[in-house]
């Protein structure tokens, strides 16, 4: 049985979301299921995750107390269950029970984010769409923009009608502007040592483009063309590195990369090949910036990556890049020339 919009809304604090909030939030609640006598959770664990009663009946034990009984539908059950770390008590089936679990940190971003910008950004003039505004906040890289930073960022988007066949930002160019895809469809094609364009990606709506150059430094290093008519948004450089460049793109330590790896964490080099074959960190894989686009898709969304390249240029920009696309992905603060040359492979 799916968790609905309409479910959802019966719980605090998702009663007080918007429609929008809870269209997006239902899809990421996982439902489980409970016989009667088993545990749910276990007083003292350390799970960061919401739980809400939907069916059935639990007892709560706290250790050296009275269990205490409580039923879906009860009012108290309209709260999380021991919302609080570390668990309060112990949850135990009394019969058969479902409930709803989700990120804490998800549900708060959710609320925080209606509470605080949902009237400010519906009320903005330049853009009545708000399914694609939705669409923008609801993916994970934004969840660390400020709300004040998201709401400013609407403000100062200048919407840009376009025409099939238009090139809207050509290789070699400086950059001076990042571009969200508001409607239509447009193409990146990249030239190699002058030969002809080939096409690396085609790019539909609410995907951004343009960030490299802007948090690079460099020429453009790939053109985009409009494959139909079509409308963006662009934010100036200035707006950008305010607004997003900061909370989008994190940075660790060489010192702690030891640590990541053992939790499980993937190093992602983004320098060339060539220069990758010349010497490279141990157990790190390669794509190359321009091609991260198409080969993102193969990376797995649930490993965490630190990206590196030779000073961190590059690699600030595949960053960005990769947390759009809601990956969890870091920096290394200074890229590889900052580390001894005993890190690379031989």
């Amino acid at each position: 049985m799916a968790i609905t919009v309409q479910t959802l809304g019966r719980f605090v604090p998702m009663n007080t979301l918007s429609p929008q909030a809870l269209q997006e939030l239902a899809p990421r609640v996982e439902e489980l299921f409970f016989p009667p006598g088993s545990v749910l959770f276990r007083q003292g664990d350390r799970d960061t995750r919401v739980c809400f009663l939907l069916e059935g009946e639990i007892d709560r034990h706290v250790e050296g107390q009275a269990p205490r009984r409580l039923a879906a539908g009860e009012d108290d059950a309209r709260y999380a269950l021991s919302r609080s770390v570390p668990r309060a008590y112990t949850a135990a089936a009394i019969s058969n029970t479902r409930i709803a679990r989700l990120d804490e940190d998800l549900l708060e971003h959710c609320v925080g984010r209606d509470q605080a910008t949902a009237y400010e950004v519906f009320e903005y003039d330049g853009c009545d769409d708000l399914t694609w505004m939705w669409d923008i906040l609801s993916r994970q890289a934004f969840r660390s923009v400020p709300p004040a930073a998201l709401n400013a960022m609407f403000e100062r988007f200048q919407p840009i009608h376009c025409k099939a066949g238009e090139t809207i930002v050509r290789q070699g160019d400086q950059g001076d502007f990042f571009y969200l895809i508001r409607e239509g469809r447009a193409r990146v094609d990249r030239s190699v040592d002058g030969g002809a364009p080939k096409a690396l990606a085609e790019l539909g709506q609410s995907d951004g483009f343009g960030e490299e150059a802007l948090l690079t430094g460099e020429p453009r290093n790939a053109s985009v063309t409009m494959l139909s008519d079509g409308m963006l948004m662009r934010l100036a450089k200035q707006d950008f590195d305010e607004l997003l460049r900061a909370p989008l793109v994190n940075r660790i330590a060489a010192a702690d990369v030891a640590r990541y790896l053992r939790k499980g964490a993937q190093l992602l080099d983004v320098r060339l090949e060539e220069e990758y074959r010349a010497g490279a960190l141990r157990n790190s894989i390669n794509i190359p910036l321009y091609l991260l686009r198409v080969k993102a898709t193969t990376l797995d969304a649930k490993k965490k990556y630190i990206v590196v390249c030779q000073s961190e240029y590059r690699s600030t920009a595949a960053a960005f890049l990769l947390a759009q696309r809601g990956f969890d992905v870091c920096v290394l603060t200074g890229g590889l020339k900052g580390l001894g040359p005993a890190a690379a492979a031989e």
